[in-house]
């Protein structure tokens, strides 16, 4: 029954996430070009605050959850699992306070309405993949600017979506880069439910009717422990989050 109405609502759904797109489009580049960060990063904020509205169309339902008293002023490291491409609007917008900038693949920074523009200009860390000295470059770059103006970073670092919910192994790599060159960076595990599922099919039709979750857990504090330590410790409460084997 979901599939069927997935057939029937997932046009409105596409047509409402790319309308989105391509009207925020000149609005960052006014705020941008014109007004500066704050601008240009609360029309990214409400950007995403209309992505996120766009899955509503197909019956599904977004919850944040947030019961931790988190610093303000302090940069932090959200490392989360990764489903799919719907994680991300709810996590730039209800993690807007803690300005979390995403590291992304470079080929993302061209074609995108609205989406590119934001990779670009926005202080993420745009990364080659098949480029290490670059990707280790651009990660340094983000965590210099973590350091200096107190934002964040939210990390997936499985390095690839899970098509089937389960939370893959945690990659150190990026992590270890950004609090060598941020130490003071806390670490804040992020387990996202559901979304894997709206796109079981592809991308016609979309699921319909999902309960989708985001649940910021417990902070964990670096103290100079082994990184590998770190990680895993972030990753087993995602898994036990979900309801997973750790």
């Amino acid at each position: 029954m979901r599939k069927f109405f997935g057939y029937i609502l997932s046009p409105f759904v596409a047509i409402a996430f790319f309308l989105t797109l391509l009207i925020f489009q000149p609005i960052q580049w006014v705020c941008y070009r014109v007004f500066g960060y704050k601008a240009h990063k609360w029309s990214v904020d409400l950007l995403n605050l209309f992505l996120l509205r766009t899955v509503y169309l197909g019956g599904n339902r977004v919850i944040f959850i947030n019961k931790q008293n988190l610093p303000i002023g302090r940069p932090i490291i959200f490392l989360s699992n990764h489903q799919s491409m719907f994680d991300i609007p709810p996590m730039i917008y209800y993690l807007r306070k803690y300005h979390a900038k995403f590291i992304s693949k470079i080929e993302l920074t061209k074609g995108i309405p609205s989406i590119s523009f934001n990779l670009k200009y926005g202080g993420g860390a745009n990364i080659d993949r098949k480029d290490s000295r670059q990707s280790i470059a651009e990660i340094i770059k983000l965590a210099t600017r973590m350091k200096e103006n107190k934002w964040s970073a939210a990390i997936f670092p499985e390095g690839t979506r899970s098509k089937d919910g389960q939370v893959k192994t945690f990659q150190v790599g990026g992590i270890a880069t950004i609090l060598k060159k941020c130490p003071e960076a806390l670490i804040v595990p992020v387990a996202i439910d559901g979304t894997w599922k709206i796109t079981r099919w592809g991308y016609y039709p979309l699921d319909t009717f999902e309960r989708l979750t985001w649940t910021v857990l417990k902070p964990i504090e670096p103290n100079g422990r082994p990184m590998e330590d770190l990680v895993k410790e972030a990753e087993d409460r995602i898994k036990k989050a979900l309801g997973q084997k750790e």
